[in-house]
């Protein structure tokens, strides 16, 4: 199934990240770009959101400088763009791989892409890491430990269902019974056309 690798990887990624555990380390994909394509973009999707993640920590200091908080910002809004390119590519992806498939006369499209479930199932895997971690921290009370392993068991039961469900729609691509249409995302407020505020300062 696509997921179990799927979410393998992003196991891979989130304990790699923790090692050094900063959002200013080097990034070093292990997966070849060519000989192991889908790899190499869900390893790259994932790296980024975990590195947004800690950027979302950071910025919700109250003590943060303002000035750092900017930029913080500025690399945050470069994140949330770099994450939005990545889904496309993955979706490119998928595109590639079924467009051989001719869809059924009653195939129906899904309220989202592929690759967008996949963007969930990413998010999803670092809020479970974050969770588990809750439950096992040092000084932490037993009834905060134990409300965390409440949730923990929700989010590990979402994943089982997200899962099931982004590899029930890959079939079903793949049989003609779904089709994709990808709808690139146009993103306003980071183009100077389109942005008013950039726009102006042209």
């Amino acid at each position: 199934m696509f997921t179990d690798k799927a979410n393998i990887i992003f196991k891979e990624v989130i304990d790699t990240y923790h090692v050094i555990d900063s959002v200013d380390q080097e990034f070093t994909n292990p997966y070849d770009q060519k000989s192991q394509v889908l790899e190499h973009l869900l390893y790259r999707k994932c790296w980024i959101d975990t590195v947004q993640w800690h950027y979302e920590d950071i910025i919700r200091d109250p003590e943060i400088d303002p000035v750092a908080a900017l930029t913080l910002k500025r690399k945050i809004d470069a994140s949330n763009q770099d994450r939005t390119d990545m889904v496309e590519y993955i979706d490119s992806y998928f595109l590639e791989q079924y467009k051989d498939v001719e869809a059924k006369a009653n195939a129906t499209i899904n309220t989202e892409s592929p690759a967008w479930g996949v963007d969930r199932l990413s998010i999803l895997a670092l809020k479970v890491y974050h969770m588990h971690e809750e439950t096992v921290r040092e000084g932490a009370s037993e009834e905060h430990k134990a409300a965390c392993q409440t949730k923990l068991n929700v989010l590990l039961e979402q994943r089982v269902d997200l899962s099931t469900a982004i590899d029930t729609l890959l079939s079903d691509i793949e049989k003609g019974d779904k089709y994709m249409k990808v709808y690139k995302q146009m993103k306003m407020y980071n183009d100077d056309e389109l942005n008013p505020v950039l726009r102006g300062e042209k």
